[in-house]
């Protein structure tokens, strides 16, 4: 490894490099083959030597935060893997602005939970959405009738040079599940949100009521990703997929859960190949049962086993 210059090159920055990290260590399906260069950076000065890094030397970049609404194919990743984690977690509350500021790497559920500590209300929704500011932002994320674009004032965005600037809400040109992050490079640093007064007591009482709810419908139990699909216009992709008859259809050890239908859980020692057999048998019943094609709001990175074209998937 120390002959390795490219890893030589970020040790020389104090980063950590790990080669052939099993992505399974970090996604919530708890699926994925190895990233042939891993780093957690410590710093935003840590994250632009990375980067810069990573283009001096043609390696191509994918960042992660708490790997939720990803499926990390058994070949693993190509390239540089980043994560913001921890050292990405600090935030803000501005009380006067009734507005809180958060890195990347921290919990979007703990943002939420410290914004209603604090009786501002905005971001109650994403006490329901297990992943990190900074892919919430990236994906538009959403839950409850209410989404990330709605609250999000601005985000700083680190280039693929290494430079930051600030991109307003509509600079980001957020859309269903999506914003101009899913098209070109930028990691997401800092964001800020813009939240209003609220009770605390009645906050609580929502965001314990949509709790509950989750634990008696959704498998919790089990590693997965979130929501598969999108809810395609006027109906559900659950609900198409349990009148199709796929509850409980099992692959390997991938099943469509038998408790909601629009999660896919990993039994034990699930393949990426297995969820994707899943995933592309519910959307050709589907087509063929109902005329509707369900697009997946997962995430899918990285290679199959060997190299192979692992074929299309509708995003």
């Amino acid at each position: 490894m120390h002959d390795d210059p490219f890893v030589q090159r970020l040790s020389g920055h104090g980063l950590k490099v790990t080669r052939g990290e099993p992505m399974k260590r970090h996604t919530t399906w708890r699926i994925g083959g190895p990233a042939d260069y891993f780093v957690e950076p410590d710093s935003v000065e840590a994250l632009r030597a990375a980067v810069c890094a990573a283009r001096e030397h043609g390696l191509p970049i994918t960042v992660i935060g708490r790997g939720s609404n990803m499926l990390v194919l058994d070949g693993g990743i190509r390239g540089l893997v980043i994560k913001l984690h921890d050292a990405f977690a600090a935030y803000e509350v501005e009380e006067r602005e009734c507005a809180v500021r958060a890195m990347a790497g921290r919990s979007y559920v703990a943002l939420a939970n410290i914004a209603i500590r604090h009786g501002l209300s905005g971001l109650e929704f994403a006490t329901g959405i297990p992943g990190s500011v900074g892919g919430a932002v990236m994906m538009n994320a959403g839950a409850y009738g209410r989404e990330t674009c709605e609250v999000l004032e601005w985000a700083e965005v680190m280039d693929e040079k290494g430079e930051i600037q600030r991109l307003s809400n509509r600079d980001l040109h957020f859309g269903y599940r999506h914003s101009v992050l899913k098209e070109r490079f930028g990691i997401v640093t800092w964001a800020k949100f813009q939240l209003q007064p609220g009770d605390r007591d009645e906050m609580r009482r929502v965001v314990r009521a949509w709790s509950q709810r989750r634990i008696a419908t959704q498998p919790l139990s089990f590693p997965n990703c979130g929501s598969v699909f999108r809810n395609p216009e006027g109906t559900h992709a659950a609900k198409l997929i349990e009148a199709a008859g796929l509850k409980g259809l099992r692959r390997g050890q991938a099943m469509i859960s038998d408790k909601h239908a629009n999660f896919i859980i990993n039994l034990g020692n699930a393949r990426a190949s297995d969820v994707l057999w899943l995933i592309r048998h519910a959307q050709a019943v589907v087509r063929e049962r109902f005329g509707i094609s369900l697009e997946t709001e997962v995430r899918v990175l990285g290679e199959p086993v060997g190299g192979a074209d692992d074929g299309h998937l509708a995003h």
